[in-house]
């Protein structure tokens, strides 16, 4: 048996060289290259007809497309994922809601006591709606936390610390701009709505244009309760301050009515109103807020 004797002409395959490694190599070539050139301005011993290598080769060159069109699949790829999760989370919260579906009319319909249906499908489809509508409340914590894990990589430390109360924050206020709406704003409006009942004009609502009435009605109140957090959030990174509010007051009054008048279901001005006071009420809640507990 021969010994083994390795080959003195033997060659390693070379290795692929990181991405990461090259950028690190090419930011110290542009160093060195930057450092020539403020040399060459400052002895002219440096010819100036000497031409600009290209900054990356092919091969280097490829594989930087190729690191980003891999960059881009991983982000499609974790998008799908998350829209999954989501698009789950509403179809178990609606199948939840349907469940209660009864118990949720009753609720709902309490302001305005018996209703009616005029079309055979009328009651099915206002089954369904509420069923929806309810399914996207009880996932909208799981929507609101997988957009967070979506946009979490892109944040810096700094705003990570910041998010980690965001997110409980606007569910909380969500919440509470819906029972406020609920509890003060609804009954008020029905009440308002029925005062025009004579002996010969009696009310008859439709199950489904009373419901299309209090969901687009209680809804926006939880958006406009986000008000707040979104004024206190552009103060503490100093894109506003109080002073910048006061200003602004009277612009931001005439915007509340005409956002009322937008998203309100009727156009008569009590509903405007209804909408316009809340949005103003947070608004001076926020100034208060920037100029005495945050000082800015």
């Amino acid at each position: 048996m021969e010994p083994f004797e390795p080959k003195s002409d033997f060659e390693y395959p070379m290795q692929k060289p990181s991405f990461d490694s090259v950028v690190r190599q090419k930011r110290r070539e542009a160093e060195q290259k930057s450092e020539q050139e403020r040399y060459k301005v400052a002895t002219q011993h440096i010819p100036e007809d000497v031409e600009d290598e290209p900054v990356y080769t092919a091969i280097e060159q490829k594989m930087m497309d190729e690191a980003r069109e891999l960059s881009l699949v991983g982000h499609l790829s974790e998008l799908r994922k998350r829209l999954i999760i989501i698009a789950v989370a509403v179809i178990v919260g609606t199948c939840i809601s349907y469940y209660y579906v009864d118990l949720l009319l009753e609720i709902l319909l309490k302001p305005a006591g018996k209703l009616y249906y005029m079309r055979p499908t009328e009651a099915f489809f206002t089954y369904m709606k509420v069923s929806v509508v309810g399914g996207l409340v009880i996932a909208a914590p799981i929507i609101l936390h997988q957009i967070w894990l979506f946009v979490k990589p892109a944040l810096t430390v700094r705003e990570k610390q910041l998010s980690n109360w965001i997110l409980p924050v606007a569910i909380g206020l969500f919440g509470i701009g819906i029972v406020f709406s609920y509890f003060l704003v609804l009954p008020a409006a029905v009440r308002f709505f029925m005062g025009f009942a004579t002996d010969e004009l009696q009310p008859m609502f439709s199950i489904g244009q009373y419901m299309d009435f209090v969901l687009s009605f209680v809804l926006p109140f939880g958006f406009i309760f986000e008000l707040p957090l979104i004024l206190i959030i552009l103060g503490y990174f100093n894109l506003i301050t109080s002073r910048f509010l006061k200003t602004k007051r009277k612009i931001f009054i005439l915007i509340s009515f005409i956002i009322g008048a937008v998203i309100s279901p009727t156009p008569d001005m009590f509903s405007q109103t209804m909408i316009a006071l809340p949005m103003i009420l947070l608004y001076e809640t926020s100034l208060f807020v920037l100029a005495k507990i945050m000082k800015r």
